[in-house]
Order: C-alpha cells, then structure tokens, then sequence
C-alpha cells in the first residue's frame, strides 16, 4: 500500500526509478485548497475535482490519498486551516462527502479523512489536550466526519497527534471504535498520523493502525 499527502491534490517524488533502474517521471495537478473548494457550494465541482485526483493515484500507482482534512475552522491560526473546509460542520460534510465520493469512483483507490479529532492549532499538538463536552463533540466536530462515513464510507481515517479529554486520540477506544464502527457503520481503515501515539498497545486497544515508514506518507 502506497500513501501520500494532500491536501491540494496527491503528492510523489518527481523523479524516481523502475525495478530496472530507469528513470520515471512523476506529474501531478495541485488542485484548489479546500477552503477554496468549500466557498464554491458546488458539490457536483468537488466531485470532479475529487475524480481527478483519483484518476492521477491510478495512474501512478497510489492507493490512499491523505486527505480530506475535515476539522472545523475554531481558530484563524491554526496551522492547517487551509487544508479544512468551514467553520461549520455541515458545510465540511458534504463537501468532504462529494470529493470522497469522487476520488473513491476511481477502483482500487480511496481516501484518508482526518485529523480525527479537533486537530485545532498546530503548535504543540502532539500534546495539546482538548477539553470538549461530548455534545460538542458530536453536533460540531464529529459531524463532519459521520456525514462522510455515512454518505462515502471512506476508505481510511486518520487519528490526530493531541489528547481529548486527557487521553490520546489514537487511544481512545470510544472515539475510535465504539462511534465511527457502532454507530456509523465504517468499516474501513482507522490508522494513526505519523508515529502518533505515546503507547502501542493501547492503540492497539483502541482498534487503530499506527502509521509507519512502510505507508510512505506522513500527514
């Protein structure tokens, strides 16, 4: 499985070389940043733009794409707002439902939506703890992410780096297994961000993947 970064279209090594040592050139498009993409109300657009990028991972041999970004626009500095939709989750979920929907018509090939969950402000976020009610949690920030499951069932999510209510996304059972499989229906792959996570078997626990070298990616 080969992974790559988003958000504004797949990202590979320009240059690289076959079995046989021969030099093979990597084109891809950079698409519009999804801020931009959520301005235009357009789902029918997000989902060519959506096709597209799946069209360019089968034709150079990508499986996931690591992407959507799909939290909630709470803060004008965090670092990653370019790569989210909206300050408003149903705006977030039908935009990150249509380009889903588009990469995914592509065979063989499918999305990773993240940073599961409130990934708001880059600084520090690999220890940053969220304090959040769960009725925040659901009617703002998981929002997003039922709609995409239950609209366009992805084909991965990916946890972020910081704590939610003192424990780490990534080994957080509820959030990870009892909401998106129980109540949701996914039945896809959950995985870590890059090496994201203080304890392996509590990951392990929490029914996630952790994210390693061999995905080449990281996001």
């Amino acid at each position: 499985m080969r992974s790559t970064c988003g958000p504004a279209g797949i990202r590979v090594t320009a240059e690289t070389t076959d079995k046989d040592g021969n030099a093979v050139y990597n084109y891809c498009t950079a698409f519009p940043i999804g801020t931009l993409l959520a301005q235009t109300w357009n789902t029918d657009l997000v989902n060519r733009v959506g096709k597209a990028i799946g069209e360019e991972m089968v034709e150079i041999g990508v499986t996931l794409w690591l992407a959507p970004g799909m939290n909630i626009h709470r803060d004008p500095l965090c670092g990653r707002n370019f790569e989210y939709y909206s300050e408003d989750p149903a705006l977030t979920g039908y935009v990150g439902s249509a380009i889903t929907a588009g990469v995914q018509s592509n065979k063989g090939v499918g999305v990773t939506i993240k940073h599961y969950i409130t990934n708001n402000q880059e600084t520090n976020r690999s220890a940053v703890n969220t304090s959040v009610s769960e009725r925040t949690l659901r009617e703002i920030y998981l929002k997003g992410f039922e709609m995409v499951v239950k609209s366009a069932q992805p084909m991965a999510i990916m946890s972020s780096y910081n704590k939610v209510n003192g424990t780490y996304a990534c080994e957080n059972f509820d959030l990870l297994t009892s909401v998106p499989r129980g109540e949701w229906g996914f039945d896809g792959l959950i995985m870590t961000d890059w090496n994201g996570g203080s304890s392996t078997p509590l990951i392990v626990l929490a029914g996630v993947l952790q994210a390693h070298p061999l995905l080449q990616g990281t996001d």
